[in-house]
């Protein structure tokens, strides 16, 4: 697997290892309060979510009210910022904590175009995007398709995993913006919560062109 596609692959590594486990032995510990709660750039917001903004990238997240952030815990010090970034890790409850439900996530991570040749459009992402979420024990929902937020186009690929009784979905969107692949992605119990995460993604308009 390639090295730049580490961001991603270490946070779906995590999850799946906690779903590995048995929920009912530490359910207790799931409702436990989070320890660390996310918060990135801005002055708390008054609508009770923390946003995330991306000027290199042009976008913004706006991050649930009590998720924990794990974006510095989860950076590699050996890597190379010019070839791989990860730039959000935030999830509904601390990943090491497990618990009887889905652990919802949000990943964004930006790749250096470069780390791929003949990589032109987000749509020739698609490959290594997908070798890495099936290695993960994810099967794809559906084919890729093009998707519009504003004047943004990015490229979405849906996947799901089952883990016991449960099921998880993982949507990722793809572009390429200044010579950087950026992909986020979802993770959650129900393609309605995926729908709901996807929504808090915005872009700037007058810089997306």
């Amino acid at each position: 697997m390639r090295r730049s596609l580490f961001p991603i692959l270490l946070v779906l590594t995590l999850v799946g290892t906690v779903f590995a486990q048995d929920p009912a032995t530490s359910s207790s510990k799931a409702k436990q309060k989070p320890e660390q709660h996310a918060t990135h750039q801005t002055s708390p917001s008054t609508t009770a979510e923390t946003l995330y903004r991306s000027p290199e990238f042009n976008f913004t997240y706006k991050i649930p009210f009590g998720w924990v952030d794990r974006s510095q815990q989860m950076q590699d010090l050996e890597n190379d910022s010019a070839k791989s970034k990860l730039l959000l890790a935030v999830f509904e409850r601390p990943p090491e904590v497990v618990g009887d439900t889905v652990n919802s996530a949000v990943i964004i991570a930006a790749e250096s175009a470069t780390s791929y040749p003949g990589l032109k459009t987000a749509a020739d992402y698609v490959g290594p995007l997908t070798e890495l979420t099936t290695s993960k024990g994810f099967k794809a929902d559906g084919d890729p398709s093009e998707i519009a937020m504003g004047s943004t186009r990015l490229v979405r690929l849906d996947f799901t995993r089952e883990l016991g009784k449960l099921t998880m979905h993982q949507s990722s969107l793809v572009l390429l913006r200044n010579k950087f692949v950026v992909s986020f992605t979802f993770l959650a119990g129900s393609t309605d919560e995926i729908e709901e995460l996807i929504e808090k993604l915005t872009f700037d308009a007058t810089k997306s062109k």
